[in-house]
């Protein structure tokens, strides 16, 4: 991305570099009771900074969150992590058995150009989502320069993404840069028609974000668990499905204001009689759903009419799925756009989290123009905001 300092003008050879990467990653139990990743797109993307970094004599130092830990963890430790990520790799990783200390520091010292080091869960540390300016001392003194390159933490300004960039200097991995100008193109200078889909849970989660990219878009689509609010804006009843009483007003403000007639809304709905993978379902029209049933999924007509929308299209975004995923009676919805993505000749933008598991789970990512990993940090993105992580290497674009 213009204007910030990439790889290209880092000088690594026989230095210290600390990456934060994004190795946030689900884990599960493998038969023995062990943790083991789920998923490991993440690592995936992680790798071709890592081996640039390796390939040029770095002795490279990865930190990384993990989970939501209040304090330590044992079952958010990321051994699982650093053993998936060398097994992908084809390379050894030392996990350590902290994130600062003497004998990190000590790891750290004694390390070989091209060996790879993993710090242990940077949240198990009180300072770090504190920035902590003691804690962003210790990390910054384990490096000579620091690489940012995990854009789903760019948006928090933690003691490692913002902390260590204020103090060594500092660079954006080829996957930050990445994430950067695939989105910053939705912005700046979408190829049209120019459509955008959003679905999930809740309106409050992405007002922000209709409303900044309402007046930039063709078409704005609306599915999942959101447009639920949307139809009672209309006035439709939409029976025990969920719906946010607060966002009816601003749901209402943006279909009767200047853009409203570019937001497209489901015509039919799967319903069901209560909130579980085998409960009895039907399609009603999206005006007529009973008052004792729950939207699960949008119906095979608005999948039809989102699918054809799709295929019109130059670029495409898409945030949220359309239904409940997980449960296969009501993941169909999903599925079709997710299918139409696959097909279309237009470009393609996939934000992160549940959107990517679907198009992992169908099989389908490699016929997405860009997929990306991170989900509240590329909706903040697009809501015009300024990530902290990225305005903190940008104090070194002229050094």
């Amino acid at each position: 991305m213009s204007g910030l300092p990439t790889l290209d003008d880092a000088q690594v050879e026989g230095k210290r570099v600390l990456v934060r990467v994004d190795l946030n990653v689900p884990l599960e139990p493998d038969a023995s009771g062990a943790m083991q990743v789920a998923d490991d797109y993440r690592l995936r993307r992680s790798l071709p900074t890592i081996n640039e970094l390796r390939d040029h004599g770095a002795v490279v130092v990865l930190a990384s969150h993990l989970g939501r830990p209040k304090g330590v963890d044992d079952k958010l430790r990321m051994d699982p992590v650093g053993s998936a990520l060398g097994a992908l790799g084809g390379f050894t990783v030392k996990k350590l058995d902290g994130v600062v200390g003497g004998d990190v520091a000590e790891a750290v010292a004694a390390a070989a150009p091209g060996d790879v080091l993993l710090l242990e869960n940077t949240r198990f540390e009180a300072g770090e989502t504190k920035n902590d300016d003691a804690l962003a001392d210790e990390l910054a003194g384990l490096a000579d320069v620091f690489v940012l390159d995990a854009f789903g933490s760019a948006h928090r300004a933690h003691a490692s993404t913002v902390g260590v960039a204020e103090r060594i200097p500092s660079f954006a991995g080829r996957l930050l840069c990445e994430e950067l100008n695939e989105l910053g193109a939705l912005i700046d200078d979408p190829k049209r028609p120019y459509l955008v889909i959003l679905g999930g849970a809740k309106i409050s989660d992405k007002l922000a974000v209709i409303e900044s990219l309402l007046p930039k878009v063709d078409r704005m689509l609306i599915g999942g668990g959101m447009c639920f609010t949307g139809l009672a804006a209309r006035g439709y009843e939409i029976g025990n499905s969920l719906v946010e009483e607060d966002m009816i007003g601003e749901m209402r403000r943006l279909l009767e204001g200047e853009y409203g007639d570019r937001i497209l809304l489901p015509t039919d709905i799967v319903v069901a009689d209560e909130f579980a993978a085998d409960a009895d379902h039907e399609v009603v029209e999206a005006s007529n759903m009973p008052d004792d049933m729950i939207g699960l999924d949008i119906g095979p007509e608005t999948t039809a009419v989102f699918s054809g929308a799709i295929e019109e299209a130059a670029t495409v975004f898409w945030n949220g799925p359309m239904g409940v995923f997980e449960w296969e009676a009501f993941q169909h919805g999903t599925a079709g756009v997710a299918e139409a993505l696959a097909n279309t000749s237009g470009h393609t933008v996939v934000g992160g989290g549940d959107s990517v598991a679907a198009v992992r789970e169908l099989g389908l990512e490699e016929q997405m123009g860009h997929v990306s990993t991170g989900g509240g940090a590329g909706l903040e993105f697009l809501e015009g905001k300024h990530l902290p992580g990225v305005a903190a290497l940008e104090r070194w674009s002229d050094a």
